[in-house]
């Protein structure tokens, strides 16, 4: 792996190491800022049962941008639009080069379990949150059971 930066090569390791429960990220073999996630939906929330695919990609000047981040499996989500692109801060304007792919990837799977339709990436979703949550969590769950389980 000569000639990647040792921070990402640090980073990948401890993912290897010490994966985060729910969580599995694995560097491409073709090129190593291109990762294959996996993440379970949390258990109790609308996604428990689900598994979910995203990638994520480290650009040129990582850790001094954020990395890119988007579902690839259908998901109904008030910050998650149907592109798969997520509304979260620490991918925005709250990122920090202390931060890390481990972060963010608890931070996406915490936005599972607790959906902020207050800042909504995909309006309607969050509007149907915020009049009949019932309704909407019953959506969120018949998406999961439709398209991120087997």
């Amino acid at each position: 792996m000569a000639g990647f930066p040792r921070r990402i090569f640090k980073e990948i390791e401890r993912l290897l190491e010490e994966p985060v429960p729910g969580i599995s990220a694995i560097p491409d073999e073709s090129n190593y800022r291109y990762f294959r996630v996996f993440i379970t939906g949390p258990k109790d929330s609308p996604f428990e049962g689900g598994l979910f695919k995203l990638e994520l990609f480290l650009p040129e000047d990582y850790p001094m941008s954020a990395p890119k981040v988007r579902f690839i499996t259908k998901i109904y989500h008030p910050n998650i639009d149907r592109l798969g692109r997520i509304c979260l801060d620490i991918l925005k304007d709250k990122w920090s080069p202390a931060l890390q792919i481990r972060t963010v990837l608890l931070s996406i799977q915490a936005l599972l379990s607790a959906p902020n339709p207050d800042d909504p990436l995909e309006n309607h979703v969050a509007d149907l949150w915020k009049i009949d949550e019932i309704k909407a969590i019953h959506n969120a769950r018949e998406w999961t059971r439709q398209y991120a389980m087997p």
